[in-house]
């Protein structure tokens, strides 16, 4: 459950760092593309965690 809160923390902040950079006068593109594949992984990591830990249902 940690886990899960920090990873949740930390895609927060990558969001918060890539609306920054986007905001600036000088866009670094590689550093952007490299924020927003890490935050892309984040979210797999994050939903991966998620279904570990909720049980399936079998209907």
């Amino acid at each position: 459950m940690r886990r899960l809160t920090a990873l949740r923390v930390e895609h927060r902040d990558l969001d918060d760092s890539i609306t920054a950079l986007l905001a600036s006068p000088h866009l670094d593109q590689l550093q952007l593309a490299r924020l927003k594949r890490r935050k892309l992984k984040l979210k797999d990591e994050i939903a991966l965690l998620e279904d570990q830990l909720i049980p399936d249902i079998i209907a």
